[in-house]
């Protein structure tokens, strides 16, 4: 088990763990900033940027799980205690890398899982929308309530939310600020998964457990089926079709894919090396 953090010197407001052995492949970037509910200001979101980075250049992983460590909060979105003290440039910068990260979090070649043990809120909320999907437990919230600030949602909440819930329903909730239950979170289909978890190794084990199935899968074809999806959501149906079959030709010429045919042929599980 590996351990990275953006900031050795001091308590990591956020951290990556690469799991080994039975979770090989996994990845854990913790947020733990408990005086603040994991608001993001200036160094959470550095070493978050950092996490991602490291992420991205490691070439076995194969998901990775964003999750808290604080009880009852996901993340309570902005440090509006240190957003009060910039200047209009300042915070203005500031959510312009807000929003980068958050697109390099979606970007991300390999599949993500937002762990939501608590309250996700305003840019919380915005964050796990940036992941390619959520789990949430029985006392988890969701909310974007940015208009209530006279601010709207600005790390990719406008156009991310009606991309899943639709866009009459993504007006209403951003328009209201309305905080959504863990019920309504997946009746909404915001979230693929309601579990009961009663501590945080519960709901990182549920995660976990989601986690050691994609491991098993093709590498290439993760990555590639992860881009079909993002890509062909941004255009027409029939343009969609073209990038798909751009994706599939990829996967033709690699030995993952004869090794998926011959393990299968040979009753066996597949020993997949994204190759």
């Amino acid at each position: 088990m590996r351990a990275f953090s953006a900031d050795a010197g001091s308590e990591a407001e956020v951290s990556l763990q690469f799991l080994d052995q039975h979770h090989e492949g996994v990845a854990i970037i913790k947020m733990n900033r408990p005086a603040k509910k994991n608001a993001i200001g200036s160094v959470f979101l550095s070493q978050l940027d950092d996490c991602l980075a490291a992420c991205r250049s490691e070439r076995a992983l194969r998901c990775v799980i964003l999750k808290s460590e604080v009880p009852g909060v996901f993340c309570a979105g902005a440090d509006l205690k240190e957003r009060a003290k910039m200047s209009p440039a300042e915070a203005g910068a500031f959510v312009t890398k807000l929003r980068r990260v958050f697109s390099d979090l979606e970007s991300l070649p390999i599949p993500t899982v937002a762990c939501i043990d608590g309250a996700a809120l305003g840019g919380g909320a915005e964050l796990s929308l940036a992941c390619d999907t959520r789990i949430v437990s029985k006392g988890a919230k969701f909310a974007l309530p940015e208009t209530g600030l006279a601010i709207i949602p600005g790390a990719g909440g406008t156009q991310r939310l009606p991309r899943v819930v639709g866009a009459s329903l993504a007006k209403e909730l951003i328009f209201s600020g309305q905080v959504l239950s863990a019920s309504q979170v997946v009746n909404l289909q915001l979230a693929s998964q309601l579990y009961d978890a009663s501590s945080a190794d519960e709901s990182l084990s549920t995660a976990l457990e989601f986690a050691k199935k994609l491991v098993t899968k093709g590498p290439i074809a993760l990555r590639l089926a992860k881009q079909a999806v993002t890509l062909g959501m941004q255009m027409d149906v029939n343009s969609g079709m073209a990038v798909e079959g751009a994706c599939y030709a990829q996967v033709l010429h690699t030995r993952d894919r004869l090794e998926g045919l011959q393990a299968f042929g040979e009753k066996r599980k597949p020993e997949y090396t994204g190759e």
